[in-house]
C-alpha cells in the first residue's frame, strides 16, 4: 500500500493537490459569503440554503447532458478553464444590485460545469495513480477539501466581518484565477481518455451502462442518499446561528478531515467492506441531537462528530472503481460527484423548507432522521452484494 510521502512523489498529484486546495477555498469563502449576502436581504432559510448549496441542484443536469465530456476534454485544459469559469461567476456575484434571480441562475451555471470538472478531476486521478493507490490518493484530496473547508469558512467569517460579503466574493474569484494558474502551469498535457465529440447521446448511452448493473446502483445510492440528506443539516447553519456558522462549517469540515485521515490511511484492507453502513450511520446520527437546540460548544462538537462520516464515501468510490471499467472511470466518478452533489442540493431546498415551517434545529433533527432511514434501508442490498462476490469489474 503507498504512503502519504509516495503519493506526493508520483508525477502531477502536486500539481493536481495544488489546484484543488486553490478552488476548494474558493468555493468555501464564496459560499459562505454569499448565503449571509442572500440571508442578510432577505432573511430566508431556505433562499440563504439554496444559495450556497443550490449549484448542486445544476450538477444533474450537467450529469445526464454533459458527462460524457468528462473522459473527451484534455484534463489540464478542462481545469483551468472551468476554474476561470468559475472566477469570473463569483465576480458577477459581487455585483452591488443584482437581482435575485440572476444570482440564482450564476448559481445553476456554476453546478453544470461543475459536473464536468468534477468528473475530469477525479478520472485524472485514476490515470495518475495506480488502481491500487486511488484510495490513498482520494483520501488525500477529501483531506486537502475538509483542510480547505476549515480555511475557506474560517477565512471566509473574518472577510465577511472585515469587508463585507461582497468584498469576500472578490477575493474567492481571485483564488480560483490562482486555481486556474496552477493547472494551466502545473499540469502536463494529457490527450483526452477517449476519442470523439461530447455529446447527449453518448452521456445517456454511457450513464445507462453505468446504471445496468445491480451492484453499481447500490453503490451509487450509498454514495448520493445519506451523504445529501445530512448536507441538508449543515446548509442551515447560518439561519441556526448565524454569528457563529463559519466555526459550525470549519468545525464540520475538521470532522471530515479526521475521519479521511483514519479511514483512507489506516484502515485496514479487510474492514473496508464493514464499515461503510456504521459510518453512514454516525453521519447522521449527532444531528438527531439538534431537536434539542445543543448551544455553541455541543453543537460544534456534534457537527465535528457526524463528519467523520463522511469518509464512508471513501469506501464506496473505492467500490465504484473496482466494478467500472476504465474507459468509463471519468464518467462514473462524474456521476457520483454530480449525484451526490444534486442530492445535496435538493436536499438543502427541503431543509430550508422544513424550517420554514418549524425551525432550523427541528428541519436538522429530520434531515439526519431521513438519512439514516435511508441508510438502513441501503445496508440490505449492500450486505447481500458483498457476501455474493469478491470485488470484480463488472460490465
Amino acid at each position: 500500500m503507498l504512503t502519504y510521502r509516495e503519493v506526493f512523489r508520483v508525477p502531477q498529484f502536486g500539481a493536481l493537490f495544488t489546484t484543488g486546495a486553490l478552488q476548494g477555498a474558493a468555493a468555501t469563502t464564496g459560499q459562505l459569503a454569499l448565503g449571509v449576502l442572500v440571508f442578510s436581504s432577505t432573511g430566508s432559510p431556505l433562499l440563504s440554503a439554496l444559495s450556497m448549496f443550490g449549484s448542486s441542484l445544476a450538477q444533474l443536469a450537467g450529469a445526464t447532458l454533459l458527462m460524457s465530456a468528462a473522459d473527451r476534454l484534455p484534463p489540464r485544459a478542462a481545469l483551468s478553464c472551468a476554474a476561470l469559469a468559475f472566477g469570473a461567476c463569483t465576480a458577477v456575484l459581487a455585483l452591488p444590485g443584482l437581482p435575485l434571480v440572476l444570482v440564482f441562475a450564476v448559481v445553476l451555471g456554476e453546478g453544470v460545469v461543475a459536473a464536468v470538472t468534477g468528473g475530469v478531476r477525479y478520472g485524472l486521478l485514476g490515470e495518475i495513480l495506480p488502481r491500487d493507490g486511488y484510495l490513498l490518493g482520494r483520501s488525500v484530496l477529501n483531506m486537502c477539501s475538509g483542510t480547505m473547508q476549515i480555511v475557506g469558512y474560517a477565512l471566509g467569517g473574518v472577510l465577511v466581518a472585515a469587508l463585507s460579503p461582497r468584498g469576500t466574493l472578490l477575493v474567492a474569484a481571485a483564488l480560483y484565477a490562482a486555481g486556474a494558474a496552477a493547472a494551466g502551469l502545473g499540469l502536463a498535457h494529457r490527450p483526452a481518455r477517449v476519442t470523439g465529440r461530447p455529446s447527449v447521446r453518448e452521456t445517456s448511452r454511457t450513464n445507462a451502462l453505468l446504471w445496468s448493473s445491480a451492484p453499481r446502483r447500490h453503490v451509487y445510492l450509498s454514495l448520493w442518499l445519506p451523504n445529501g440528506l445530512v448536507v441538508g443539516c449543515e446548509s442551515l447553519f447560518v439561519p441556526y446561528m448565524p454569528d457563529r456558522a463559519g466555526l459550525l462549517f470549519a468545525c464540520a469540515a475538521f470532522g471530515m478531515l479526521i475521519g479521511d485521515t483514519v479511514t483512507g490511511r489506516l484502515l485496514p484492507a479487510r474492514w473496508r467492506g464493514r464499515l461503510g453502513i456504521p459510518l453512514l450511520l454516525l453521519l447522521a446520527a449527532p444531528y438527531l441531537l439538534f431537536a434539542l437546540r445543543p448551544g455553541l460548544p455541543w453543537a460544534l462538537a456534534l457537527a465535528a462528530l457526524a463528519s467523520t462520516g463522511f469518509s464512508a464515501s471513501l469506501l464506496f468510490q473505492e467500490r465504484l472503481m473496482a466494478l467500472t471499467p476504465d474507459a468509463a472511470a471519468g464518467q462514473a466518478l462524474g456521476l457520483h460527484a454530480s449525484g451526490m452533489l444534486a442530492l445535496q442540493g435538493i436536499a438543502a431546498a427541503l431543509a430550508g423548507t422544513v424550517a420554514r415551517w418549524t425551525s432550523p434545529a427541528a428541519a436538522m433533527a429530520v434531515m439526519a432522521a431521513a438519512s439514516a432511514l435511508a441508510t438502513l434501508c441501503l445496508a440490505p442490498g449492500l450486505v447481500r452484494e458483498r457476501a455474493r462476490s469478491t470485488v470484480r469489474p463488472v460490465t
